[in-house]
């Protein structure tokens, strides 16, 4: 028992330090080869058996993911994205409007694609246009950051944890949405403020911006199709229908009417974060397995739970000890069984996403920013992301917690 229990510790903490990290020293491992190796050296070790592994993996949550990587890469490839840029360019003529036209694009668009696929298209996109414009591309960037990950609140498919959330709750789509997305607007206010506050000389001037819109290839019939998809499908999840299987019916008629290859739409997956998935449901199920029983459980339940301020401060400290998704997962067998289910999962999902902010590690979405940044030239340090995510991630859990 207690080599199984040891076992379990040192796989967990190797393989989520690969996670937070992005590489093992020595050895070419990525986040979703450490999370594929980890959850194979739990099986082997037989801290989990073959079927508890499979039962682990959370189906809905990587069909819901599949479903809407496949929506998002529909618009891509239809340059709906490039399309929104172009028409941010034309009406942004102060730095202050392009600032709050970044926040609101991403900020919304995260609340119903997936903040870490909409980071990844926007990044490029918004560095280009300050570019063009003359402007410092540092607070921009920082600005799609932060706000894809407060916007992503407001829904469950606005983020994996999120995702699993709402999985694992079955809380309505429209009662998240009615419960968090205030808190995400309210959130992406303060982004504009606190940014806009701390990049002064950027903002606070007396200029008039002018560029002409990138010319592009922008396949019409595509964008259209895939916004008549997009808002069916929000209207459905709206209706109660069931996210995962609204997400895949969504993906399955882009591919059938899209009037592109598949194999166009199957290279804009991110495989990877889905084998990454389904291996982190694997090792967590295994510390589940090897520590989280009736004692532990019995124990937790003097934190005070069930009341909003304590959860919240409890799930932000995981969040950026272990990262957001393995928090929530570790959290279920503390949650479940409180009296107000329901409302403890909303707080877990507001403050898993609002401490992503908290430094650069923080969330994927914050990584891929800031790693695609580097690639263009742009170098944004620990201390650049951190004077304003601090902040705002203290600022928008005080709101999050007084409002839930």
């Amino acid at each position: 028992m207690i080599v199984s229990r040891a076992l379990a510790l040192l796989i967990f903490f190797a393989t989520y330090g690969v996670v937070a990290f992005g590489r093992l020293p020595f050895f070419r491992i990525d986040r979703a080869g450490a999370a594929f190796l980890g959850a194979a050296l739990m099986l082997a070790s037989g801290v989990v058996s073959r079927e508890a592994a499979y039962r682990a993996i959370d189906l809905d949550t990587i069909a819901l993911l599949l479903g809407m990587m496949i929506v998002v890469a529909s618009l891509r490839l239809a340059g709906g994205f490039r399309l929104i840029a172009g028409w941010v360019v034309l009406r942004a003529r102060h730095p202050l409007l392009l600032l709050s036209a970044v926040v609101l694009v991403s900020g919304v668009l995260s609340a119903f694609m997936v903040n870490d696929t909409i980071c990844l298209v926007m990044t490029p996109l918004v560095l280009d246009v300050v570019r063009r414009l003359g402007r410092r591309a540092k607070p921009y960037l920082i600005a799609i950051a932060t706000a894809s990950n407060i916007g992503s609140v407001a829904t469950i498919t606005g983020n994996p944890q999120n995702m699993i959330v709402g999985s694992l709750s079955h809380i309505p789509y429209r009662a998240f949405a009615g419960a968090l997305a205030p808190v995400a607007a309210s959130g992406l206010a303060l982004t504009i403020v606190l940014i806009a506050c701390i990049w002064r000389r950027e903002f606070f001037v007396r200029v008039t911006l002018a560029a002409e819109p990138e010319r592009t290839v922008i396949f019409m019939p595509l964008v259209k199709v895939t916004l008549i998809v997009v808002l069916a499908l929000i209207i459905a999840l709206f209706a109660g229908a069931p996210p995962s299987e609204a997400a895949v019916v969504a993906g399955g008629i882009l591919l059938l009417l899209g009037r592109l290859k598949p194999g166009r739409f199957y290279g804009e997956i991110d495989w990877p974060l889905l084998l990454m998935f389904a291996g982190l449901f694997i090792v967590v199920a295994g510390v589940q397995a090897a520590f989280f029983g009736p004692r532990i459980v019995a124990v937790a339940q003097t934190w005070h739970l069930d009341r909003t301020a304590p959860l919240a401060i409890i799930v932000a400290i995981l969040s950026n000890v272990v990262s957001n998704v393995p928090a929530i997962l570790l959290l279920r067998p503390f949650i479940d069984p409180l009296p107000g289910a329901d409302h403890a999962w909303l707080v877990a999902a507001m403050a898993s996403t609002l401490a992503g902010n908290f430094t650069i590690l923080g969330s994927v979405a914050n990584l891929i920013v800031v790693q695609r940044a580097a690639a263009e030239g742009v170098r944004i340090g620990f201390w650049d992301y951190f004077v304003i995510g601090a902040p705002l991630t203290l600022l928008t859990l005080l709101i999050g917690i007084w409002w839930l």
